[in-house]
């Protein structure tokens, strides 16, 4: 089970939705223009549309699975006690004295532009049940480093 926000939902759902009425149908139409020029064998065109219909297919799939075990948070039950999902996080890394604000999303919402770290992420994953103060050490890919949790709300 994945929790979104109910926009992240209704992105995924517009995204699907554009996927099965727009894009597939004009991908079955260029499927039949090319089966139309002659012999499929070597038909660039019907091997490049037959490629892109496969590739949409397995875009659907995957948002309608992420759909079907999709629960929409309700964000009027979330405290601020401990760092969790949805929650934005002021903190201070130690190491070189930068205040960072990151909003802790789900994998399918993070965006480092929009200051939306996903909850999988090292630096999540290490801050995750941590209070106002605490101070924790996290591996990521560039070495060790030290945050400190300055504040926690909702976005």
């Amino acid at each position: 089970m994945e929790y979104l926000s109910k926009e992240c939902y209704d992105e995924l759902v517009a995204e699907l939705n554009d996927l099965i009425n727009v894009q597939l149908p004009k991908v079955k139409n260029e499927i039949a223009e090319a089966r139309d020029k002659g012999d499929l064998s070597e038909n660039f065109e019907y091997h490049a549309a037959k490629r892109a219909q496969g590739k949409l297919l397995g875009r659907i799939r995957f948002k309608q699975r992420v759909l079907q075990y999709a629960r929409v948070m309700d964000m009027s039950h979330l405290d601020c006690d401990t760092v969790g999902l949805f929650r934005k996080v002021e903190m201070t890394n130690l190491n070189n004295n930068t205040k960072m604000t990151y909003t802790i999303v789900n994998p399918h919402e993070a965006n480092l532009h929009e200051g939306k770290l996903s909850i999988k992420s090292p630096i999540a994953q290490g801050i995750v049940g941590k209070r106002v103060g605490e101070i924790v050490e996290i591996e990521v890919p560039s070495g060790l480093i030290s945050l400190r949790v300055d504040g926690i709300s909702i976005p």
